[in-house]
This record gives structure tokens, sequence and C-alpha cells, in this order.
């Protein structure tokens, strides 16, 4: 299963960029595979393992704001693995160059 997730802390004020953090740093313990995009996180496992470590970050920046939003975008294909770099890598195979831009 990929997901695509952003838990938003509402409440907190301006800068969030320490509540996002202590999301992240649970995306990063629980050694599946992931990246970090400036608006949303996409992790890569199994259903219950990706459900369970979005949740806990969803539980964690709720201790740390008061209200919290938090969006997920599920593709779930059976017997599919390594679609993190995959799907990305056929994009850019069928256009002939890296897509990626820092």
């Amino acid at each position: 299963m990929l997901a695509s997730f952003s838990v938003v802390p509402m409440g907190a004020g301006e800068g969030v960029k320490e509540i996002v953090a202590e999301a992240l740093a649970i995306v990063d313990d629980s050694g599946l595979p992931y990246q970090l995009g400036p608006m949303h996180t996409v992790i890569e496992g199994d259903s219950e393992q990706v459900l369970d470590v979005i949740l806990r970050c969803h539980r964690r920046v709720l201790e740390l704001a008061p209200r919290v939003l938090t969006n997920i975008t599920l593709d779930d294909r059976k017997g599919a693995t390594g679609r993190l770099q995959g799907k990305v890598r056929d994009v850019e195979q069928i256009l002939g160059k890296p897509l990626s831009r820092p």
C-alpha cells in the first residue's frame, strides 16, 4: 500500500515545523520506506503498518495542538511492492528524463 498523507496542526500558531517534525520522527522510526515532500509524505508498506503509522502521527500532533486535520490518499494494489520509487521511475522512463528538480 502507498499512502500519501498530511497531518495539519490547527490552532497552534503560525510556525508549526516543530510539531510536523514530531510526526515525521514517527514515520522515520517506523522503518517503512517513505518520501517527505513540502506538502505531504508518502509511505509504503502493508496496510496495517501504514495506517498505524499515520494514526500515531495524528495522535502525536493532537497532543501538541488543539485540533488536527489529517488527509490521507490510499493506493492499495494486491501484490505490488517497491511502488514508492517505481511509479516515479515508470513516468520518467516514458518521458526519457528525470523529473525531480531541487
